[in-house]
């Protein structure tokens, strides 16, 4: 037994004894050391920077692992990527900011409105609607140079919620240079094979009536957003075509891009989605796809619909297990097999 652990234990004892006996305020701050979730979360920095993809200023959240300012250590980063009609805060409602104290990594949130994190084949006013290339040449470009990172594949991974979900796994499976590891939490992974099917019918979208009226509302703003021609819904929403044929589609199809990859250069797979979400056959197709296939991932999924108690709840382990995969391929070593019945020196 350790003297930490002793330390722990009496801790934990003496906690247990005082709990009947007024302030155990000291108690608490003794606890919190100990890497207890009720740590203050950590603090989500917005900050601004040109993006030449996209030719205007586009912002990310910065979240800094404890300990960064007093250290000259190098982080893993894990990128995270909103969800439809969402943006860069997203994540800082469902835990990330708590469950990152128990992690030594940065975090950053990305904000691609409403673009599917996909370059638009078409412009309608000839902006630039690169929002691939925002995400993994830009952003990831300025986190490097700003921030003590380790600026390679290794210290590198992608997760998501819903449109994020497949932004993540097509971003990722697009791009296996560039990430060790791949996540989608209740992504639309099957959106490609929808926007396929529309695409060879020579279809274009038919909007609901609701989201007309979304697109043309200029008072509507985003909370934290406060971007000169992208902060309102309508201005979030790239006006042109995503896919002029299904080439372009295939080609951020997670379903057709994890099959290209070589085993031994896919970055790990991770899925999860609630049993009671609209999405959830779309991760399972997912799924056995990689089943028939033998590759490997992991998989999750626990009762819950397509709101934030799920993804609350569920993103700490998505976190944790890509925070693991990340240190695996940092310390790039096997562990050594163990032989209870080798003979002892």
């Amino acid at each position: 037994m350790t003297m930490r652990y002793m330390k722990n234990l009496l801790v934990v004892t003496v906690g247990i004894l005082l709990l009947g006996c007024g302030d155990i305020s000291e108690l608490k701050e003794e606890l919190n050391t100990l890497g207890h979730i009720g740590l203050e979360p950590r603090t989500a920095t917005k900050v601004m920077f040109y993006s030449e993809s996209l030719q205007r200023d586009m912002g990310i959240n910065v979240m800094l692992p404890r300990g960064y300012a007093s250290s000259d250590l190098r982080y893993p980063v894990l990128y995270l990527c909103h969800g439809f009609t969402s943006n860069l805060h997203e994540f800082e409602y469902v835990g990330v900011p708590e469950y990152l104290n128990r992690m030594d990594m940065i975090v950053i949130t990305v904000d691609v409105g409403n673009s599917s994190y996909v370059n638009w084949a078409a412009s309608e006013d000839g902006r630039p609607l690169n929002f691939a290339d925002h995400v993994t040449q830009d952003v990831i470009g300025y986190v490097d140079s700003n921030y003590r990172t380790i600026a390679e594949r290794k210290g590198r991974a992608i997760n998501g919620i819903s449109m994020g979900g497949f932004g993540a796994m097509s971003l990722g499976l697009s791009n296996p240079d560039l990430f060790c590891s791949v996540a989608s939490a209740s992504g639309s992974l099957n959106s490609a094979l929808r926007q396929r099917e529309r695409v060879e019918k020579g279809e274009k979208p038919a909007p609901a009536e609701w989201w007309v009226k979304m697109l043309a509302d200029t008072t509507l703003r985003y909370r934290g957003v406060d971007i000169e021609g992208f902060t309102f819904f309508g201005e979030r929403t790239p006006r042109g075509e995503q896919y002029l044929n299904v080439e372009q589609v295939d080609a951020v199809d997670p379903f057709k891009l994890v099959l290209q990859i070589p085993k031994d250069q896919l970055p790990h797979i991770y899925i999860d989605c609630g049993t009671e979400d609209f999405l959830y056959q779309a991760a399972r197709d997912f799924m056995q796809l990689l089943l028939d296939n033998n590759i490997p991932f992991t998989y999750s999924q626990s009762e819950g619909e397509h709101e934030e108690d799920y993804w609350g709840r569920e993103m700490q382990l998505s976190m944790a297990t890509q925070y693991s995969i990340m240190l695996r391929n940092i310390w790039g070593r096997e562990f050594q097999r163990y032989d209870m019945w080798a003979e002892k020196e």
